[in-house]
């Protein structure tokens, strides 16, 4: 090897850690919690904890499966994107759903279990369509940033800031209507 100076080196910043078992630990460690807490918040009536548990364990198993796949800086966005996946498809086992009405986009939130104490929270988040459900809800419950939202949502950032925006313009209409009605 050259070591001269302005000899290319195998050192590069850009070069992809390894996805090993330190990289996994690290990874489980850091965002297990947040997982858990993903799937306690909207399983029906919070779930049993080993149903989030099991749910949680099912997308860490994933990432570390796919650990090729999952981007160095993003790796919560990503998990969270294959829970919306993985929490769909535990809700089409619960109950029998023709293949015809499943939708192309997981709808992690469903407004008649999530965990809104609020009775007129629920009733203006149910009238939102399921992608401004979710959209807020991941921005509200757990706490995504912008790069993050659009990590999980596969737009790009300024993608991600418009569709929070329109679902945060729909909430206030839906709120400002709900309020109209109670005082009607």
């Amino acid at each position: 090897m050259d070591d001269s100076p302005g000899a290319p080196q195998d050192d590069l910043p850009h070069e992809r850690l390894p996805h090993d078992e330190a990289w996994f630990s690290a990874l489980f460690d850091a965002h297990s919690r947040a997982l858990y807490s993903y799937f306690v918040r909207r399983l029906p009536d919070g779930g049993r904890a080993s149903d989030a548990e099991d749910l949680a364990a099912e997308v860490l198993a994933t990432a570390w499966r796919r650990r090729d796949d999952v981007p160095d800086g993003a790796e919560l966005p990503w998990m969270y994107r294959t829970a919306g996946y993985v929490l769909a498809n535990h809700r089409r086992k619960m109950r029998a759903l023709p293949v015809a009405i499943v939708p192309d986009e997981p709808d992690d939130v469903d407004p008649a279990t999530f965990a809104a104490t609020d009775d007129a929270v629920r009733q203006v988040l149910s009238q939102l369509s399921p992608r401004d459900r979710r959209i807020l809800l991941l921005v509200a419950w757990d706490g995504l940033s912008g790069d993050d939202l659009a990590g999980v949502l596969g737009v790009s950032r300024g993608g991600a800031d418009a569709a929070l925006s329109r679902a945060r313009a729909r909430l206030r209409d839906a709120w400002d209507a709900h309020e109209q009605a109670v005082d009607a």
